[in-house]
Parts: structure tokens; C-alpha cells; sequence
């Protein structure tokens, strides 16, 4: 899978669990860690949890693809899931607001994406 289509699948697995204010930030420009960060948000803990247990699940299962390292699942403030090409941070609504992301990765373009529409 390129890094845009692992990006993608990512993006429709944090929308099944109504991630918010997710942003893309391609860091191909910028070189090292990674080619995309996706940032999102939950509305709590319980929410990052399942918005990480989402894309954990359905990256292995439809993909057959495994982060390479996850943290901060056990406290659910910032989840950190690390697929190499894209590195997916999820956060609650204070937490992002505190380590400011965006702002700190400012020069890497930043794509806000739209949820994926469910079927009526």
C-alpha cells in the first residue's frame, strides 16, 4: 500500500468511531519520521480508545498491516499509533490543545479532512 492509501483506510476507521477535527500533515518535504501525520480527536478517553481499537482492527484485518509501536492507549489522552509511512496521533480535546501539533509541525502542509459520509 502507498502511504496515501494506508493515510485513506486510516482516515475511514477513525470516521466509524466519529473522530473530529481530523488533519493530515504530509511531512514528505520535511524527511525523517514519517510521510503523514493523521491528527484527530475524540471527545474523551473512552472515545480515543475506540477510535484507536477501529484502526488497529481494521488496518490488520483488511489490510493484514500492524502499527510498528502504540502508546498511551492505557490512559487514552494521546494515542500514538506508528504505521512507519503514517503516524497517527489521537487526542482529546485538551490534550491536543495543550501539545498543539499543528503548530509545532507548521511548516508540513496540513490537509483538514471531512468525515466520511455514512450511508443513510
Amino acid at each position: 500500500m502507498t502511504p496515501e492509501t494506508v493515510l485513506s483506510a486510516i482516515v475511514e476507521r477513525a470516521c466509524d468511531r466519529k473522530a473530529e477535527e481530523i488533519v493530515s500533515l504530509d511531512l514528505r518535504a520535511i524527511g525523517g519520521i514519517a510521510d503523514y501525520f493523521l491528527i484527530c480527536t475524540g471527545r474523551s478517553d473512552r472515545q480515543c480508545r475506540a477510535i484507536h481499537d477501529a484502526i488497529h482492527l481494521g488496518m490488520k484485518a483488511e489490510h493484514g498491516m500492524l502499527p510498528a509501536r502504540v502508546e498511551g492507549v492505557s490512559e487514552g489522552h494521546w494515542i500514538l499509533m506508528d504505521y512507519l509511512d503514517v503516524v497517527v496521533h489521537v487526542f482529546t480535546p485538551e490534550t491536543r490543545e495543550r501539545y498543539r501539533l499543528e503548530q509545532l509541525w507548521r511548516e508540513a502542509p496540513a490537509t483538514k479532512l471531512e468525515p466520511v459520509a455514512a450511508d443513510a
